[in-house]
């Protein structure tokens, strides 16, 4: 039976999981809490407390692996305590779920997945070093950079109902974006079509400024555009600046031609739509 362990079986990798169960996969998927292995048990998923559980078993049984955990300034968590483990693990496919904060800032340029890494952020120091303790197991591994995740649940309505949404300005500031679904197609479409060492690019077709979005959110509900704030002068957490430190237009070519991933949304437009017309 065809078995992906999932480590870190949140968002992205449901996205997979969901295309997978239909087919007769067996899923296991590790979570740090209880109360959410019950849920993951109930979507059909079976759940592993980690750190707590043994994943030896697991992994003997595993034919794929997805690894969705974030690293921290030790590297990756999982790799740390278990990493000649996964290494001898009888894997026909490895992914990672990195992210294009790898790239660090080029004022607004497109970026492919050959240009270098040179992330100016903790977070994105982090994730190049976790990529090369991945890369270095001699797995038949696939990294995948995602954008921006959005999706069900992760939309900008409840906040631009609710007044919270902000629109806030920055000269040439542009982020890439993929709808959650669309993550996990690509995912699936690589196991299909393997290749190990391979690096993919999964954003949409349409980079574009942050508040571009919220005022499109507002227009499809038919309320006021959230007014804009400079970004020098607004209040935000240490953690929601970063994010306005780089900028960037990330190119998703090889995903389409090489995967042959047809994007269910290929631009913010047509995810907000959708999730519109979905009720979310």
């Amino acid at each position: 039976m065809k078995t992906l362990l999932s480590l870190g079986h949140g968002y992205s990798a449901q996205s997979l999981a969901r295309i997978l169960r239909p087919l007769g996969w067996r899923i296991i998927g590790t979570t740090r809490s209880a109360a959410r292995a019950d849920a993951l048990r109930a979507d059909g998923v079976e759940p592993l407390i980690w750190p707590g559980d043994d994943l030896g078993p697991a992994l003997a049984q595993a034919t794929h692996l997805l690894a969705s955990i974030a690293p921290d300034a030790g590297g990756d968590p999982v790799l740390a305590a278990h990493a000649a483990q996964i290494a001898a693990a009888p894997l026909e496919w490895a992914g990672y779920l990195s992210t294009t904060g790898v790239y660090g800032d080029h004022q607004g340029g497109w970026v492919d997945e050959e240009t270098p890494l040179t992330a100016g952020t903790t977070r994105g120091q982090q994730r190049i070093h976790a990529e090369q303790q991945w890369r270095a197991l001699g797995l038949p591994l696939h990294i995948f950079r995602l954008a921006g995740i959005y999706g069900p649940g992760r939309g900008p309505f409840a906040k631009v109902r609710d007044g919270t949404a902000r629109r806030i300005l920055k000269p040439n500031q542009v982020f890439s974006r993929i709808h959650v679904d669309d993550i996990g197609q690509t995912l699936a479409a690589s196991i299909a079509n393997p290749n190990a060492g391979r690096i993919y690019n999964v954003c949409d077709n349409d980079p574009a400024p942050p508040e571009d979005v919220i005022a499109h959110a507002a227009a499809l509900l038919g309320l006021p555009i959230p007014a804009a704030e400079n970004w020098q002068d607004a209040d935000m957490t240490p953690m929601a600046r970063s994010f306005y430190a780089e900028s960037k237009r990330v190119d998703n070519t090889r995903l389409k031609t090489e995967l042959g991933v047809s994007l269910l949304h290929p631009t913010y437009r047509a995810g907000l739509q959708s999730l519109l017309q979905n009720g979310d």
